[in-house]
């Protein structure tokens, strides 16, 4: 029996939140045996306990991806559990405490992906970060090739990073008659053409791009409708520009608990981001259900959408882009069937939690066996 701890410094339930519960739910539970350790008031406790696995909860550690305040707790724990694996997801201190621990491999999973500013990737702070990361973590787990190429650029050994897509659960699936009742909650008529953007509010998700597209899609008299699913520190922002704008075809939900119900009635998913992206969740669900995607270029996007395959890539902060892609497959009946077929097809192949989950197994099975094996 390997024993492995995952370590996550996350009050709220984020794309690496929901990553390590979709983990949780598939590991095999005859060969590993996991342990979570979280801040206090998490709201990870619940769902992780929901799915029998241990929490641990600690002081000094909440959103605090440097941990320095939980190392000596964190070395504590590491001592009573003798885990064969630590697993951290951005804990900096989880990792100093298992290298203090020294009887472990150290994993660590990059999430995210951000241009990196210019000092960081010139000597001495790439050779430092360089450093610290490789000294660090026996292997690094990336969610995308963009977040490999993100992390290499500042020093990051290469050969110690293996790129492991996220993976998530196929989309709850509604009936004919529930997506109807869903559009009439939202006042999309049957008729409308619906475009769907799912992320946090937020400057570099690029929703200002998205409302400049709608904007031209209204002039141009398209029976699109544009949802904006989400809220964030820009949200008085958006809906203020949206309303200058006169716009009559965008629709703000604010937060959904039931993204689902988003997911099944939009025709297109959009994905304007353009200063973080590493793979995302919500693109992944909605090509579960074949829905297309337009995305921008910037970090994981690319390698989750293909133009012509699954969706269009469009360059980012370009509205114009946007519109045509929009305009492009709304009209051309062959291509959008094409991209929904090939949105299922490429999901099913590199994006279902078994296949994510298979593959960090066999990175804690490695690892565990060179340090001496499962105890």
């Amino acid at each position: 029996m390997i024993k492995a701890i995952n370590v996550i410094s996350d009050t709220n339930i984020g794309g690496a939140g929901k990553i390590l519960l979709s983990f949780l739910e598939k590991y095999d539970r005859s060969r590993f045996d996991v342990k979570v350790v979280i801040p206090k008031n998490s709201q990870l406790k619940e769902r992780i306990e929901a799915l029998n696995v241990p929490a641990i909860e600690i002081d000094g550690m909440a959103d605090d991806s440097k941990g320095k305040a939980a190392e000596d707790t964190l070395l504590e724990i590491f001592k009573s559990e003798k885990p064969d694996v630590v697993h951290t997801h951005a804990s900096l201190g989880a990792r100093r405490a298992a290298k203090k621990y020294g009887k472990c491999a150290i994993v660590y999973t990059r999430h995210s992906v951000f241009d990196q500013p210019s000092w960081k990737k010139s000597f001495p702070f790439k050779q430092i970060n360089g450093h610290v990361n490789n000294t660090l973590a026996d292997r690094v787990i990336a969610v995308s090739p963009a977040a490999k190429e993100n992390i290499v650029e500042v020093g990051v050994d290469p050969a110690k990073i293996q790129v492991i897509f996220n993976g998530v659960a196929e989309a709850v699936r509604l009936s004919d008659e529930e997506k109807a009742e869903v559009r009439k909650k939202w006042g999309i008529a049957e008729s409308d053409f619906v475009c769907a953007i799912i992320a946090r509010l937020e400057e570099v998700k690029g929703h200002e791009y998205v409302l400049k597209a709608a904007k031209k899609l209204e002039e141009a008299g398209e029976n699109v409708k544009i949802i904006i699913a989400g809220n964030g520190s820009i949200e008085g922002k958006l809906k203020a520009m949206a309303s200058d704008m006169g716009l009559s075809n965008v629709i703000f939900t604010g937060f959904i608990r039931e993204i689902h119900e988003i997911e099944n009635i939009m025709d297109v998913q959009l994905n304007a981001s353009y200063g973080t992206e590493a793979t995302s969740l919500s693109l992944l669900e909605g090509m579960s259900l074949g829905v297309p995607a337009i995305v921008s270029d910037f970090g994981g996007n690319p390698y989750v959408i293909e133009t012509g395959i699954n969706g269009i890539v469009v360059p980012k902060r370009d509205e114009n882009a946007l519109y045509d892609a929009i305009i492009k497959i709304k009209s051309d009946k062959e291509l959008y069937k094409q991209c929904s077929e090939g949105a299922k097809k490429v999901f099913s192949e590199k994006f279902t939690v078994e296949s994510m989950t298979r593959q960090i197994e066999d990175v804690y099975t490695e690892l565990s066996a060179q340090k001496g094996g499962a105890r």
